[in-house]
């Protein structure tokens, strides 16, 4: 059990799910096809419109005997290995659902165009399930070239979009009113974990809950990683009275030293690093080439532990300074292991009803977890509507969103109560091995803090 922890823990920490560029990602083997999707080329006219606004109790893709949602998840290509588990993953949980009956009778079906990571083709897709194949929802809304490109059209028609792949931005929203609500994401999104960044940053190191900072750094890129973590983070500065000194560096550059010396000069005891993998990098080499001891903290697209490890055996990470990512799921808790349990079961019984060989499961592919996640967040809704006795149209569909808070499958709650639409805040906190495992050869990534909601981590600022 001790192992199987270990490995689930170096999976899930990390989602970072297409958030980033376009380079060929590196995941599990798995089957060369997802059997659940429908044909990959579309039927009918794209209209090159959206749809003029909705009357109240907008009700599209239900009949007597199911719920037609939709997605348009790249299954082909450089993203496939992302893809291809993602709705796998989804499909079990749409099946797991159905099997117990579905909503007042109705099962779900899923119609899947694979849109390659093309934002123009994922454009194309969407509005031929809006408009053609008339789905209620979407559900797992793909990557941050098709989101990116599709939120202003999404928005427009009011067309539930729950789970949007990607942390871009565009999709923080406090206070949603109106069609701008229909949009509910579960993925940290950057703005939101750059509040959390500075949280954790400066909460007092109790139970390790925080790092204790009292002068802090910050080093953003100027990418959307970057400026969007930076934009968290000066939005959560405004909780209090900080003494913060910002840097900022292209996200390309191969020099931050400049930079870095500027946080070391200021006298900074922790370091925010507002970026992606590659960057960080370059900046924890940087504060070993300068002799600059700080504690250091990022983003979860950085939980590798391929990556850290790196850096510790490079003597860039060491005990004076340490490296510290985030986290949205975590199965080292005991509600966490039952979690992925139930995922774990859940993810077997589909693949036996579709044919998937044994040695190609996906139950430990973190890629299907986040999919399985994604089909239990609309079934939040579904379920909450159930309980309210009310009749499924858009706007009651959000609205019942929006009336519980929902537990994220191995992760914490997440509210989209009063139009927040922040993605997770609630993360733990991990950080890198000193020394490789003794009998893996590998380093790993260790739990320092357990999954706290925003709030509770920040009642621990003084």
């Amino acid at each position: 059990m001790k192992k199987l922890i270990a490995l689930l823990l170096a999976l899930v920490m990390v989602f970072a799910l297409a958030a980033c560029g376009p380079k060929t990602p590196t995941v599990e083997p798995g089957p060369a096809s997802n059997p659940g999707t429908n044909p990959s080329e579309p039927a009918g006219d794209q209209p090159s419109e959206p749809v003029d606004d909705q009357p109240t109790g907008t009700v599209q893709g239900v009949t007597d005997t199911e719920i037609l949602v939709g997605n348009t998840a790249a299954t082909t290509g450089a993203f496939a290995s992302i893809g291809v588990p993602f709705n796998a993953g989804l499909e079990a949980a749409l099946k797991a659902y159905n099997d117990a009956g579905g909503f007042e009778g109705k099962t779900i079906r899923l119609i899947h165009y694979d849109d390659g990571f093309d934002a123009a083709q994922g454009m194309t897709y969407t509005k031929t399930l809006a408009e053609t194949d008339k789905v209620f929802a979407l559900v797992g809304h793909f990557g941050t070239n098709t989101v990116g490109a599709t939120l202003d059209y999404v928005k427009g028609l009011g067309i539930p979009t729950v789970y949007a792949v990607t942390g871009i931005s565009a999709l923080y929203q406090e206070g949603a009113t109106g069609k701008d609500a229909c949009v509910m994401s579960v993925q940290p999104i950057y703005d939101a974990e750059g509040r959390v960044l500075l949280a954790r940053a400066v909460a007092a190191t109790d139970d390790n809950i925080g790092l204790g900072g009292k002068k802090i750094g910050v080093i953003s890129t100027t990418d959307d990683a970057g400026e969007g973590i930076l934009a968290g983070i000066k939005r959560q500065a405004q909780e209090g009275s900080f003494d913060i000194t910002y840097q900022e560096v292209q996200a390309d550059a191969t020099d931050y030293s400049a930079a870095v010396n500027v946080l070391k000069n200021a006298g900074c005891d922790v370091v925010i690093a507002a970026m992606n993998q590659p960057p960080l990098v370059t900046t924890v080499n940087a504060m070993r080439d300068a002799n600059f001891n700080a504690k250091v903290i990022t983003s979860y697209v950085s939980a590798s532990a391929v990556t850290l490890g790196q850096l510790v055996a490079d003597g860039s990470i060491t005990a004076d300074r340490p490296v510290y990512t985030t986290a949205w799921l975590d199965v080292t808790t005991e509600e966490g292991m039952a979690d992925y349990m139930a995922f774990a079961g859940v993810m077997a019984a589909w693949e036996a009803e579709n044919g998937v060989a044994p040695e190609d499961t996906y139950v430990l592919n973190s890629y299907a977890m986040a999919g399985y996640v994604a089909g239990m967040t609309f079934i939040h809704g579904l379920n909450q509507l159930t309980a309210q006795g009310g009749e499924l149209t858009w706007e009651n569909y959000i609205a019942a969103m929006e009336s519980a808070p929902l537990h994220v499958p191995m992760g914490g709650e997440l509210s989209f109560a009063n139009g927040d639409r922040l993605g997770i805040t609630a993360l733990a906190l991990n950080t890198v091995s000193l020394a490789p495992d003794e009998a893996t050869g590998f380093y790993t990534l260790v739990s320092v803090s357990p999954i706290m909601s925003l709030d509770d981590v920040w009642a621990h600022v003084g």
